[in-house]
C-alpha cells in the first residue's frame, strides 16, 4: 500500500527566521503525526521531526518552504503545521 504525499507551501514570517524556539515547536508538532514530514527549501530536504534538521535549513524571514507529508494523517499534519506558520509560531506573544 503506497501512501500519498501531500504538500503545502509556507512562508517564514518570523522576523528572526526559523530560530530555535519555532524550530522546536515545528519538530514537536511534526512528531505528533504518524506521517513522514519533510521540509524542502530549494535543494535542501530535511526531516521535519528533527529540530537539528529544521535548524540546518537556516530559513530566514520570507523564505518559502514546501512542507511534505506522507502517511495516513498527512492532511491533518499539513493543516496543523501550516497553522503554526500562519500564526508565526505565536512570536507576538513572546515579544
Amino acid at each position: 500500500m503506497s501512501a500519498e504525499t501531500l504538500s503545502r507551501e509556507v512562508v517564514v514570517g518570523i522576523q528572526q527566521g526559523l530560530h530555535a524556539r519555532p524550530a522546536d515547536l515545528l519538530a514537536r508538532e511534526a512528531r505528533r503525526w504518524q506521517s513522514r514530514i519533510e521540509l524542502v527549501a530549494e535543494s535542501q530536504r530535511v526531516d521535519g521531526k528533527s529540530i537539528l534538521d529544521v535548524l540546518m535549513l537556516a530559513a530566514e524571514a520570507g523564505t518559502r518552504l514546501v512542507v511534505e507529508a506522507t502517511g495516513p494523517d498527512a492532511q491533518q499534519a499539513l493543516e496543523a503545521i501550516g497553522h503554526l506558520f500562519e500564526r508565526n509560531f505565536n512570536e507576538h506573544e513572546n515579544a
